[in-house]
């Protein structure tokens, strides 16, 4: 890059330059070139969720801009294609539904953040509207309202429960109700629908699950009516405070709170029941300093951080650290304590686990000091806290980490993990595919994809017995 195009990109909102920077267009170009050998047995589709405003689109945050998926399909050991298409939402095509005030048009969503499947629908995620249901080739079918039952919002982080097939959710709003816990049965139907008292508007990004309960997280980032008009309304309050709650997953949705030290969670990585009756949550902690110099530079009022990838451009020159909360039902009290001080997000799991005991996450890493030079992606045995690292080089940022188990697998972490990586710089990107038995090994395989992936959110490896391709 010459120094005047560096001195253009340094003038630049991060949100529309370097690894973030959207791609103009939709494509598809099949028969990927692969570093490597593709395990025989994935066969399936990656795809992966993330903004990508429209040409000549500045959303005014990274958060918010249409959503675009990107996808590469996987058979008998090749890279069949690669596409992406972008989430045709209301908001997208200019169809807005003012309504009369007492009612939003919750279709006028990006649709930007995850995309799941579930009772073999495929479903684009945004925690501020309906989802959008897309077809297996990525075409947009429209809002999905469960026959018109959903009214609000629907998390971007909805959790199966891998012995019921239920899906757990939940939807937030700036006025009453504030949050609402909602629940699929494995047929994809609405079975239910209750309203969660909380006091006041928070921004609740994530959510856990536990076999006989739910885990809420109310925390100090708000609601602030003197920012609407700007992308995303939220502000860190240190008058709000901040507390865990647990609520039973089935009868009367009283809730236990408990007081925990000021912070943010964006990503959870599990919850558990422990042989002492106890529940264990791992999530991802950011502190009032981090969360706010991130946010602020998120939303426009930085410039692009060259030497940054994508925990270092959200969170500065602080760390979101994996912290443990351990809440004891019988005494009524919480305990905190880091699991370790690198700076990780994206925490992600073996899903046949979630709500269950798990020994292994997975997680992202940005070094941002000079002892570390590059992007990781770090496996952490839960029991000890020892996280095994795999260096991804200097100058390349790593997506979320998707595990997808091996079949017939006979441990935890048999399997593999699924990430598109691509250089800080902005010059293209790869879908690497790692062993999750050993992270210190070279990738399984590289497939190298033909454009540039902007950095995104969240993804899914879905098998094609899913969808019945």
């Amino acid at each position: 890059m010459t120094e005047v195009a560096e001195e253009a990109s340094s003038a630049s909102p991060v949100h529309l330059v370097g690894h973030l920077e959207p791609v103009p267009d939709e494509i598809e170009v099949h028969d990927l070139p692969v570093t490597g050998a593709l395990p025989q047995e994935l066969t399936g589709r990656y795809l992966r969720n993330g903004p990508n405003p429209l040409p000549g689109e500045n959303p005014g945050h990274w958060f918010a801009g249409h959503g675009m998926v990107h996808g590469i399909r996987i058979r008998d050991g090749r890279a069949e294609w690669y596409r992406n298409r972008w989430v045709r939402t209301n908001l997208l095509e200019g169809r807005f539904e003012a309504g009369d005030g007492a009612a939003l048009d919750r279709s006028v969503t990006p649709a930007n953040t995850h995309i799941i499947e579930h009772s073999g629908h495929l479903l684009a995620l945004c925690e501020g509207g309906l989802p959008y249901e897309l077809t297996a080739d990525l075409d947009t079918e429209g809002p999905r309202a469960f026959d018109g039952r959903l009214t609000n919002g629907m998390t971007a982080h909805p959790k199966e429960d891998p012995d019921t097939g239920e899906l757990h959710f939940f939807g937030y709003g700036f006025r009453p109700p504030y949050l609402t816990y909602h629940r699929l049965s494995p047929a994809g139907e609405l079975v239910r629908s209750q309203v969660v008292d909380v006091p006041s508007a928070t921004m609740m990004h994530d959510f856990a699950i536990t076999e006989n309960h739910v885990i809420w997280l109310d925390l100090p980032v708000t609601f602030d009516l003197d920012l609407v008009g700007r992308a995303l309304p939220y502000r860190w309050n240190d008058d709000y405070g901040a507390r865990l709650g647990v609520m039973a997953r089935d009868g009367e949705p009283a809730v236990r709170w408990f007081d925990i030290d000021p912070c943010y969670v964006f990503h959870v990585g599990n919850a558990r029941e422990d042989a002492a009756g106890r529940i264990v949550l791992d999530a991802v902690r950011w502190d009032r300093d981090t969360f706010r110099s991130g946010w602020s530079r998120l939303g426009g009022d930085g410039r692009a951080r060259r030497e940054g990838g994508l925990a270092g451009e959200l969170s500065g020159t602080g760390r979101s650290t994996l912290h443990r909360w351990t809440f004891d039902l019988a005494s009524g009290s919480v305990r905190e304590q880091a699991i370790d001080d690198r700076g990780v997000e994206f925490p992600t799991l073996n899903e046949n686990h979630v709500g269950r005991d798990n020994r292994y996450l997975y997680t992202v890493a940005e070094q941002l000091d000079d002892s570390n030079t590059g992007a990781a992606v770090v496996k952490y045995d839960t029991a000890t806290g020892i996280g095994e690292t795999h260096d991804l080089g200097a100058g390349r940022t790593a997506g979320e980490a998707v595990f997808v188990p091996a079949a017939g697998a006979r441990n935890e972490d048999d399997g593999w993990l699924l990430s598109i990586v691509s250089d800080r710089s902005g010059k293209g990107s790869d879908l690497v595919v790692l062993d999750a038995t050993d992270l210190t090994a070279a990738p399984v395989a590289t497939v190298h994809l033909p454009r540039r992936v902007p950095t995104g959110f969240h993804g899914s490896w879905i098998p094609d017995a899913e969808l019945d391709a």
